[in-house]
Formats: C-alpha cells, structure tokens, sequence
C-alpha cells in the first residue's frame, strides 16, 4: 500500500491552488534534476515540484529575485549572499570538427591543452569555465575590419553556435561534457581535455530572506540532493516517515500480541480435551453434572 509521507496540516486541502505550497527548482542547460524530482515526488506527492530552466548566467539573479526557490547552478557564487552544495564537477571536453587531426583519436583517448596550441579558441558570451583571468588554450581569433573602420574580434553568442562554428573546422571549443553532450552534432568529435578547468556544479540558495515554509522545503531538497534517507530528513518528509515507522512498529507489536493471547487460549481449550474434561464440565454446565448421575 502506498504511503503518504507528507503530514497534510489542518487547512491545506482547502488552500487555494494559487496558495497551496509549491516548490520552484531552477537547473542550468546540462544539468539532469531528472532523479532528485523523482524523489521529491515520492517524499512530497501534495507539493509541487517546478522544474525552471535558466541560463548559466542568470541563476544569481533569479535565486535572488525569487524566481526560483533555488538552482542546481554553475559555482562558484557569492557565499555571503548564497549558500551552496558542490554536487559534482564536470570534466571539460574539447569539440572539434570530424575534420580536425584530434578527430582521428579513439573516444577514450584524453588530449591536453598543447593539442591545442595551433587552433582558434572559440569561446561563447554563455561561456561558465573561461571566467575572469583564467589562462585559455589555443589562439585569440583575430580582429577583423566590420567595415566601418573598426576592428571587431569574433565571438560566438552561445555554445550552440561555438560548436557549429567548431564544426566548419575554423576553431575549436571546451565546454564542460554534459554541454559537449547535449549539443552533440553528426560533423563534430569531443574528447576529455586533460589539464583544462573543470566545471563544479551545486545546489543554490538564499542565506536570508526565506520564508519558513520556503525554508522548510529548501531543507527538503538539501536532504534530497545530499542522499539522505527519509527517515533521516531533518524536514517535514523526514518526520512523517519516522511518525509512519513508528506506528507501523507499534501495530507490528500490538498485532504480535495479540497473537500470543490468542495462541496461549487454544493451548489450553486443547489441553483441557486432552484430559477428558469436556467443555461442558469446565463452564458448569448442567449437562456434566448429569452424565454422572446416570452412571451411579
């Protein structure tokens, strides 16, 4: 039989639809929330999980507008505004043309940033593992004259576009693997760049400003994405299940005793025919009394 493990308080099934408790989970292109929206819905089936789309970029915004309630994001993030759990760290991968000599490599084979040396960089304005100062393998694009006199370095406006202009074999880019998969291409190859910057994702929210019931939720997600159990959630998930368990138990124990009462009755009903005596005799009944009589 399934199991609520949401205790319902005493107005929610009256809340309005616009009122009832939601949850609003934001997640960056390449992020998969697939398994953690699963196991919310098992936990929390009377709350509503959202699953936002928001760009790599835009997710400290929308944290902090409250567009979202929190975001499976790109760190790092401004830890005195933001709380955040590293989940994992995506390797980078280089993406080249089918035409590029890197191409002629096995999949399993990883290459370094001196493969690179010779090639154009394309790195797009959506862009998360080439952030401020850090060094870049390859060749700047050069400037070119847009016509008007003024010198213009080219620069693609997104991954996407990154990779289309990688696979006319003019450059090439790194991105992290999940965006290397996710716009895989039929005239392109990746391979895991070796010593190239890795890509850590986590869980983002709001150190101040939450309500409590939207704080209450947060922890929710936090025991999710951490692995806890929902006997060990410290949310409102984990006290229904140990309220459940704990009732399961005691009906366990009640109906373990039960059981032995029942058991020790028969025992003796059994043992009372095993000498004789009929059931008649042993409550006084007038029949027994009379069965003697005859035989004098």
């Amino acid at each position: 039989m399934s199991e609520d493990t949401r205790p319902v308080g005493p107005d929610d099934g009256d809340l309005p639809a616009d009122e009832a408790p939601r949850f609003r989970l934001g997640f960056v292109p390449g992020a998969t929330p697939g398994k953690w929206a699963r196991t919310w819905e098992q936990r929390l089936p009377r709350v509503p999980l959202d699953l936002v789309p928001v760009e790599a970029a835009e997710v400290v915004g929308a944290v902090r507008a409250g567009d979202v309630d929190a975001a499976i994001g790109r760190l790092p993030v401004d830890k005195d505004v933001f709380h955040a759990i590293e989940l994992y760290a995506e390797l980078p991968m280089v993406v080249v043309s089918r035409d590029h000599l890197l191409a002629a490599t096995e999949e399993s084979e990883h290459v370094t940033t001196a493969d690179l040396a010779e090639d154009v960089l394309w790195v797009p304005a959506d862009d998360v593992l080439f952030t401020g100062d850090r060094p870049r393998p390859g060749r700047s694009p050069e400037a070119y004259d847009d016509g008007t006199g003024t010198l213009v370095i080219p620069a693609p406006a997104t991954t996407a576009e990154a990779i289309a202009w990688a696979a006319t074999g003019s450059g090439v880019v790194v991105v992290p693997m999940s965006l290397a998969r996710l716009h895989r291409r039929k005239d392109v190859v990746h391979r895991v760049l070796d010593d190239g910057p890795e890509a850590p994702v986590g869980l983002v929210w709001l150190r101040d400003g939450l309500t409590a019931e939207t704080g209450e939720l947060v922890e929710e997600m936090v025991g999710i994405v951490r692995g806890r159990t929902a006997n060990s959630s410290r949310g409102r998930a984990g006290e229904s299940a140990r309220a459940s368990t704990k009732a399961a138990g005691a009906k366990k124990a009640f109906g373990a005793a039960a059981k032995k009462a029942g058991t020790a009755g028969g025992r003796g009903g059994a043992a009372g025919a095993r000498r004789g005596v009929s059931p008649g005799a042993r409550r006084g009944r007038p029949g027994g009394g009379k069965g003697r009589g005859k035989r004098r």
